[in-house]
């Protein structure tokens, strides 16, 4: 039997998840879920799931949440803390003004936080490319004349005999 995260005595409630490919266990007591209201004080059916996400992202009493707390969207008026309690951002402004929060919430979400999904058919073709032309100016720039013969062939390859060089 396991015992209690916070108190030591016998666990009663087991949460799992997994985190950048690694298991974490936590394991709690009646009250202390309680106390940490993942779990309401009256017997019932429900879970705060607020509560229990909370304590998966290692929040357990909003002091992770007390350093960018204070931060506020200049545009619409959000508030960070906000934003974690409805997971809405206000508007598109959000994004530059929580971006070091949010590139460590999307990071330990998603675990990336550049978008690697689908990607419409038209669009993947240019996306590689201009990727491609970024790595190979880069390459310029830094004088590593090899790299970059080596990324002007893949590019050439990619843009085919039809297209402009």
């Amino acid at each position: 039997m396991n015992p209690c995260k916070f108190c030591g005595q016998p666990a009663t409630i087991h949460l799992t998840d997994i985190l950048h490919q690694q298991k974490r266990e936590t394991h709690l007591c009646e009250a202390c879920a309680r106390a940490k209201k993942i779990i309401p004080d009256q017997p019932g059916s429900h879970i705060d799931l607020h509560g229990l996400v909370q304590l998966v992202m290692g929040q357990s009493d909003g002091a992770d949440a007390a350093a960018p707390g204070s931060l506020t969207c200049s545009n619409c008026g959000l508030k960070y803390s906000a934003f974690r309690e409805e997971g809405r951002l206000g508007c598109a402004a959000d994004y530059d003004e929580f971006a070091g929060p949010l590139a460590t919430l999307l990071e330990r979400v998603h675990r990336a936080t550049d978008h690697c999904g689908k990607v419409p058919s038209r669009k993947r073709a240019t996306m590689g490319l201009s990727k491609l032309k970024a790595e190979l100016e880069a390459a310029i720039a830094a004088e590593r004349y090899e790299d970059a013969a080596v990324l002007r062939d893949r590019l050439r390859q990619k843009e085919g005999p039809d297209e402009p060089r």
